[in-house]
């Protein structure tokens, strides 16, 4: 019995080191990523940067080439976040995405490429490739524009869809709130009283009818000098007679 729960005591003490293990490696993990992303940030804003700087400090083909990569960076950068966050919500652009991923082979291949022009000393040659390089870059970023402006439309298109039943929904419900002015409601009347049944012969008797205002009140006891006579009745003798 002992061996038993000194067993399971140390199974779960290996189970709590290796849970606190995993922990440790996944917040690692995500710290590790955090700092990288933020370096990366950095350094792109950092090459932005400079790339805007040699745009307009060095006329000529030396900063033509630092526009054209200006203009590939963010195209590029736009389009990747739009579509990013865009698959989210609509897993239709899992094949748009897939285009992008493509794209930015051909994309990546001309920024390095660029980037080794910018350091070369020979005009006449920069002048020279000029053409073909701007012909590519223009290629890239217009197929990664209309990946952009699509992905965005669609997802206009169907908040407005969402707009237009929700705005039809609610027409009906206040149309439904308002129901109570196009009918009025029914007012409530006292039942009429039911007409005596005569054809038993049993009627309830009428209330007495009351004397006119002009009329005093008769007592229900009169006086003995004012009771009336009758002729059947024997006269009152006199007091103080036996």
């Amino acid at each position: 019995m002992v061996e038993a729960v000194i067993t399971v005591i140390a199974l779960l003490f290996l189970l709590f080191v290796v849970l606190g293990a995993y922990a440790t490696v996944k917040v690692i993990g995500a710290a590790k990523r955090g700092v990288d992303r933020t370096v990366s940030q950095a350094r792109r804003a950092v090459e932005d940067t400079t790339l805007r700087a040699r745009t307009l400090a060095q006329p000529g083909p030396a900063g033509e080439i630092a526009q054209l990569r200006l203009t590939l960076r963010t195209s590029m950068r736009a389009t990747q976040d739009a579509l990013h966050s865009g698959v989210t919500e609509d897993e239709s652009l899992k094949e748009s995405l897939g285009l992008f991923e493509r794209l930015s082979v051909h994309g990546r291949e001309l920024d390095d490429e660029l980037r080794r022009l910018e350091s070369e000393p020979d005009k006449r040659t920069l002048s020279t490739r000029l053409p073909e390089l701007r012909e590519r870059t223009e290629r890239i970023t217009q197929s990664a524009d209309s990946l952009r402006w699509a992905a965005r439309d669609r997802a206009r298109r169907f908040a407005a869809d969402d707009l237009d039943s929700l705005s039809d929904q609610i027409d009906v419900e206040a149309g439904a709130l308002r129901h109570w002015t196009t009918e009025p409601r029914p007012t409530a009347s006292w039942p009429e009283a039911p007409t005596p049944d005569t054809s038993s012969g049993q009627t309830w008797p009428e209330p007495p009818q009351s004397r006119p205002a002009s009329e005093p009140p008769r007592s229900a006891i009169a006086p003995p000098g004012q009771r009336p006579a009758y002729p059947w009745q024997k006269k009152p003798r006199p007091e103080g007679t036996t």
